[in-house]
């Protein structure tokens, strides 16, 4: 026995369309309470009820023959994958087209819609490479080989990210666990393996964007995720303004239902719109105060210059540490005729000695004389021997003008294969060029960057290290009242590995709400304001000093106070989203099948003989090749969370 006819333009749950050409779409139960709380009530774009399962089958085919994706789709999604990568590198120094990374992770978000989990990781892969490899190009210092490596490596694991997404589109309001989801793969990829390599993070490419004031709430996680969620939403629009199109163009006897379903989209697809723009400019509302909290400073950053690039930047040690000092000799003579202010506290880069001190009598005399000249003790980056053979660090210490030395901190976190070899024994037998490379390893320090120096508490990172949130929050933390970032980019030439530190180091500067100073070997050094703005920069392979007086600030911002909870918290939701996405199916499958619903029999199919009439609520497209992941093999259905 059959229900009563519907009426032309009317559609009701579990009733396939009129059109024979759209596939039949069967309704067969709901979802679990637990996961009604994620997954809703509506349908996506191009989908049918979220949380509900269907049967798709070709017009006429047998039950269970479940159409297949599209060579052209999958070529698409390969197209799209690739494009995303190119935009995210575009988005980060020296181009800095801050605008395209929400550009390249909603392209990547469409790009992997329900797609197959592998076919998903495998298209992650892709996007990954066509990002980390034009992003660490600067890495082929190293040679062709380890640029390579890198690349690939990082690759593989920023390519988790994608599969992610594939599953948490299957839940409600999607774009906010999309956004956690990259949250989750960053803080895998900064922590592993060997303690991680957080270059590339999204918020590193907002340096100077409405994006950046973020980062005083809750750190880089957080302007991630909001970049992120812009990204994701302009996904949806996209798939809400495709979807009315398609109602337009739909096969059906009333006019008036299909201009409304298209109307109705592309109101919809407005509004997501006006979403994106509201997630973009939101942070242009947190105020950046820059005023002096405990008087200013004037800072001295003494860039000594090089006497060649790549890997054999500082062969010439004693050269580079006689660099630094007749610069400093020159800021001094500046200094006493009043051409410049003289400067309160003085930053040499890293390895601006790297002969060590303690050992090389005259490179401890070179010191002496720079600090007598400028009459002030300088911060000095060096590399010391030990403790024990084969083993150094890297230092950054103070040095006084009566020849003695006094607080020092030693990097945190050195760079494997850069720094130290992990392995060792087994690598140097397989890659011989190792033993001559690196022929020591750098240890780690244990205690924070936290330096005072001319009754200033400096929070000093070296290098690398300003990629990572913990170590700058434990030198802020630890009192630090202004960030030093001493770097050596002489190794990288003119890449954008010097632009994208600098661009970091800006973010960490509105991060902490610190004034922030860049002292590199070769450039790019800089002094940065506490709302980001750069007040002073040299020029790549010149010796220069910068000279400006910057404000110190006591006031924790919120992301301070907060320290890593954000990352914790979004985090945490993606794997919860995750383990609710990823929820077997069949048990909905056989729960639906024994309840029955509204105009079907128990056993889920439609009433005998009946096809009832009407448009559907929204087009159908081709059905997802995701069908064969949530499939149960005996009936066709799969999932649609």
């Amino acid at each position: 026995m059959t229900g009563p006819k519907d009426e032309p333009g009317s559609s009701r749950a579990g009733v396939a369309p009129a059109d024979p050409h759209t596939p039949a779409i069967t309704d067969t139960g709901s979802v679990p309470p637990v996961a009604a709380l994620l997954v809703g009530s509506g349908r996506p774009d191009d989908a049918p009820a979220p949380g509900r399962l269907r049967a798709v089958r070709r017009p006429g085919g047998k039950r269970g023959d479940v159409d297949q994706e599209p060579t052209s789709r999958r070529w698409s999604r390969v197209g799209a994958a690739l494009a995303a990568g190119l935009a995210l590198t575009a988005s980060f120094p020296p181009m800095g087209l801050w605008f395209l990374a929400p550009v390249a992770v909603g392209a990547l978000t469409l790009a992997v819609r329900g797609a197959r989990l592998l076919r998903s990781y495998l298209l992650g892969f892709l996007f990954g490479l066509a990002f980390l490899g034009p992003l660490l190009t600067w890495s082929k210092v190293a040679g062709i080989d380890g640029w390579l490596i890198l690349s690939v490596t990082q690759g593989l694991v920023l390519a988790l990210v994608a599969p992610a997404t594939t599953l948490v589109q299957r839940l409600r309001t999607w774009p906010v666990w999309v956004a956690c989801v990259w949250v989750l793969a960053e803080a895998v990829r900064g922590r592993v393996p060997f303690g991680g390599f957080p270059w590339g993070r999204v918020a590193f490419s907002q340096g100077d964007s409405p994006f950046t004031p973020v980062a005083a709430l809750g750190g880089a996680p957080l302007v991630t995720a909001v970049v992120a969620l812009a990204g994701a939403l302009l996904a949806t629009s996209a798939l809400s303004a495709w979807s009315a199109l398609r109602a337009r163009d739909a096969h059906t006897r009333d006019a008036h239902v299909r201009g409304a379903h298209t109307r109705a989209g592309m109101l919809r697809a407005g509004a997501l719109a006006a979403g994106v723009l509201f997630v973009t400019l939101v942070g242009l509302a947190v105020p950046l105060p820059t005023g002096a909290q405990e008087g200013s400073v004037v800072v001295a950053a003494v860039q000594g210059n090089v006497p060649r690039t790549g890997l054999n930047a500082l062969g010439q040690r004693r050269a580079v540490l006689k660099n630094h000092v007749a610069e400093t000799e020159r800021l001094a003579a500046e200094a006493a005729a009043g051409r410049v202010p003289q400067p309160d506290l003085v930053l040499w880069p890293e390895n601006s000695s790297d002969l060590d001190p303690f050992t090389d009598d005259e490179a401890a005399a070179l010191l002496t004389r720079a600090a007598r000249a400028v009459r002030q003790p300088i911060l000095v980056g060096a590399v010391l021997r030990g403790p024990g053979k084969g083993h150094v660090r890297n230092a950054a210490l103070v040095w006084n003008p009566d020849g003695t030395f006094g607080p020092m901190y030693v990097k945190r976190h050195p760079v494997p294969f850069a720094e130290y070899l992990p392995f060792r024994s087994t690598l140097e037998s397989l890659v011989h060029r190792f033993a001559d490379d690196m022929p020591n390893d750098f240890l780690p320090g244990r205690a924070p960057g936290v330096l005072p120096l001319r009754g200033v508490t400096l929070a000093d990172v070296i290098c690398f290290e300003v990629a990572y949130d913990n170590l700058v929050r434990d030198a802020v933390d630890g009192g630090g009242r202004l960030i030093v970032v001493q770097t050596n980019n002489a190794t990288f030439g003119r890449t954008g590995e010097t632009w994208q530190q600098l661009a970091m180091s800006r973010l960490r500067a509105v991060e902490h709400g610190r004034s922030t100073v860049v002292v590199a070997t070769s450039g790019i050094s800089a002094l940065i304001l506490p709302d980001g703005r750069v007040v002073g920069e040299s020029q790549w392979y010149t010796p220069d000093a910068l000279v400006a007086s910057l404000p110190l600030r006591s006031s924790r911002t919120v992301a301070d106070r907060v320290g890593a909870v954000p990352e914790l918290v979004l985090a945490a939701f993606a794997v919860a989203a995750l383990v609710i996405a990823i929820r077997p199916p069949r048990k909905r499958v056989a729960g639906a099948a024994a309840q029955g619903g509204p105009g079907q029999d128990g056993s889920g199919r439609h009433g005998k003989g009946r096809h009832p009439e009407g448009p559907p609520s929204e087009p159908e497209g081709p059905p997802s090749e995701e069908a064969s992941d949530g499939e149960d093999a005996r009936s066709g259905v799969h999932a649609d969370l």
